[in-house]
């Protein structure tokens, strides 16, 4: 690789780790071109983009953007990497997970993810990062706990107003009657005036 092509790799993996706020980094040695396919093929479908690339331009693309969140991940950077770039801080574990099941092997490593400004070291994390949840999860989740409390004080309200509704009927009912009670009482009133008036 000569130094204009070293400079221009470095560009485009600084323009990546600009671009994306997590990423993962993992060792593909041992795995066969076939598996190499399979897995690019399955990053293709769920929007992550996987590059393959030596870890000295990576730690220079990283330096290069003075930022103290990578100094966890460079220790990781060894052997054969493959960093994998995805908008969804859960998305990738989720592929390599279903990658190694389907495999049956341990193949391939995660050596480190980066989320948002969190560094997750070992590939004993692969668990805890499938269970990341999303923005979206997380947005939904919020607002259902923000719903329930509305539900129940629409639902109070409504059956308040229906109970409201029930206990004036009988008072308007009473309302009604009285003028009729009346009626019949006025003449009763007026009998005696008259001898009196004789």
């Amino acid at each position: 690789m000569t130094p204009a092509q070293k400079t221009e790799a470095i560009a485009v993996l600084k323009e990546k780790f600009s671009q994306y706020e997590n990423f993962y980094i993992t060792n593909t040695e041992s795995l066969t071109v076939a598996q190499v396919s399979k897995l690019r093929r399955l990053c293709f479908e769920k929007n992550v983009e996987m590059t393959v690339a030596k870890n000295t331009l990576i730690k220079k693309a990283l330096e290069s953007l003075n930022d103290d969140k990578y100094a966890g991940i460079y220790d990781s950077l060894h052997g054969v990497t493959a960093l994998m770039f995805s908008d969804s801080p859960k998305e990738p574990a989720v592929i390599l997970s279903s990658f190694r099941k389907d495999s049956k092997g341990e193949k391939p490593v995660l050596k480190a993810a980066l989320i948002g400004s969190d560094a997750f070291v070992g590939d004993n994390q692969l668990a805890a990062l499938k269970n990341i949840k999303t923005k979206n999860e997380l947005i939904g989740e919020v607002i259902g706990l923000l719903q329930s409390p509305i539900k129940r004080v629409l639902a109070a309200m409504l059956h308040h107003h229906e109970g409201g509704a029930t206990a004036e009927a009988p008072a308007a009912a009473e309302t009604t009657a009285s003028p009729e009670a009346a009626a019949p009482e006025a003449p009763q009133a007026e009998g005696p005036a008259a001898p009196e008036g004789t």
